[in-house]
């Protein structure tokens, strides 16, 4: 059975629309080691929920490691690690942040717990919640009713 992830991303840097125009890529430049070890647990097969972060907030799409750890070529000579990923499809609907937060279901979703981490485990629970919200559209943030105004007669 394979294992779940979270991976993130900035849509601006590289987008899951740009994963599954190129087909696959090289995961790089994670340098945090609760992250690169992260990348070390993953095996092939495993399935990633693509995460756009700081501009859009959202999980996006679902990718799978293509190929296991191996050291990061963009760090030539150091202790960093990079995996292969290719896209498997995106979902479709972007499960926001705020909708994540709002689920009690998803409370310990290492996203909210580990937040400042762009590759973290997740529990094939958290995976699944993620998937079946994605099926659906979110509900637009909700704004208080305007107040009302007294008739002073």
């Amino acid at each position: 059975m394979p294992a779940h992830w979270l991976i993130k991303s900035e849509p601006s840097a590289y987008a899951f629309a740009r994963l599954q125009a190129d087909g696959r890529t090289e995961w790089t430049g994670i340098r945090n080691f609760e992250a690169r070890n992260n990348l070390r647990a993953m095996a092939v097969g495993d399935l990633c929920l693509y995460y756009h972060s700081v501009e859009e907030k959202a999980v996006v799409g679902i990718a799978r490691v293509s190929r296991g750890a191996r050291a990061d070529p963009t760090a030539p000579g150091e202790d960093w690690t990079s995996v292969e990923i290719a896209p498997v499809e995106p979902l479709a609907f972007p499960v926001t942040l705020e909708r994540i937060r709002a689920d009690a279901r998803l409370r310990t979703f290492q996203l909210l717990t580990r937040g400042r981490l762009s590759v973290v485990p997740v529990a094939a629970a958290h995976f699944t919640r993620v998937v079946a919200l994605s099926r659906t559209p979110g509900r637009p943030a909700r704004r208080p009713p305007p107040g009302r105004k007294r008739r002073v007669s």
